[in-house]
């Protein structure tokens, strides 16, 4: 029989309690029939609970133990086994249509992975898991709070976000420092923002970089030198105050002083 150790580097912590696995295996049924692609399933704790509902399940696993024990252990997978990196995947060569995404992630790369559902998420319904408790936090959190950032404004303009339950660290193996959570996220209504996408992204991951002051000096690094802050009251703001809706404002009110040609990129 194969072992699998958890191994440091790739952020395992294999999760032990078999209830925990079957709850979160639970969390994608309202998206039945569409496949699944399970991240990190080292040594099938969920996969186990996936298997039965009859989902067109394929796991990506990067450690070849992992998968040595995957192939040994769940042959009716029936080669669905990649063993790459998810972060990397190319999607269009395994999905043609929509899927789901669902896994105990690892900590050490879950900020990146939800990264790469939003980069597909024309194509991705819904992702569920297990994630360290304050990356949760940080995903769900409203805007005014402490944990309010760029994980949250960027995800939440594409996914209603659910924090489901906690998990303690007594579930893994080993056990992690920090106390764990299950999160579901169902892509919203909306088509498009009402604002040029790409440079969104950059006004919100600028303003956050340096959260604490007001956004006129958060967001003079977008302009060029000798281009003049707009006379606006939102400016004076600090990031974590604003809304996804007025970061769209935002984003429309510096557009035209960028000097940056953002209007043949990515404009949805």
């Amino acid at each position: 029989m194969i072992s699998v150790k958890p191994k440091k580097n790739l952020g395992q912590h294999f999760l032990k309690d078999s209830a925990i696995a079957s709850r979160i295996a639970d969390t994608l049924d309202t998206f039945a029939p569409l496949p699944i692609l399970e991240v990190g399933p080292g040594t099938g704790m969920l996969t186990q609970f996936l298997l039965p509902k009859e989902r067109n399940l394929t796991v990506v696993e990067v450690d070849r133990e992992s998968v040595a024990y995957l192939k040994e252990n769940f042959p009716q997978l029936n080669g669905n086994i990649l063993q790459q990196n998810f972060l990397t995947m190319d999607f269009a060569k395994y999905y043609d249509g929509s899927f789901c995404v669902i896994g105990n992630y690892p900590y050490n790369i879950s900020s990146q992975i939800f990264f790469k559902v939003l980069d597909n998420k024309d194509q991705i319904p819904c992702c569920s898991g297990m994630i360290q408790k304050e990356v949760a936090e940080r995903m769900t959190a409203s805007p005014g709070s402490k944990a309010y950032g760029i994980l949250s404004v960027l995800l939440q303009a594409w996914y209603d976000i659910e924090y489901l339950f906690t998990v303690s660290e007594q579930a893994f193996i080993p056990p992690p420092k920090v106390k764990s959570a299950v999160v579901r996220l169902t892509r919203n209504k909306r088509k498009r923002l009402n604002c040029n996408e790409k440079l969104f992204k950059s006004v919100v991951k600028t303003s956050f970089n340096q959260r604490r002051k007001m956004l006129r000096n958060s967001i003079k690094s977008l302009l060029p030198e000798e281009s003049p802050l707009p006379d606006d009251p939102m400016l004076t703001k600090r990031p974590e105050q604003l809304s996804i809706e007025q970061f769209e404002q935002l984003t429309n009110l510096l557009e035209p002083l960028t000097g940056k040609n953002f209007s043949e990129e990515n404009k949805n």
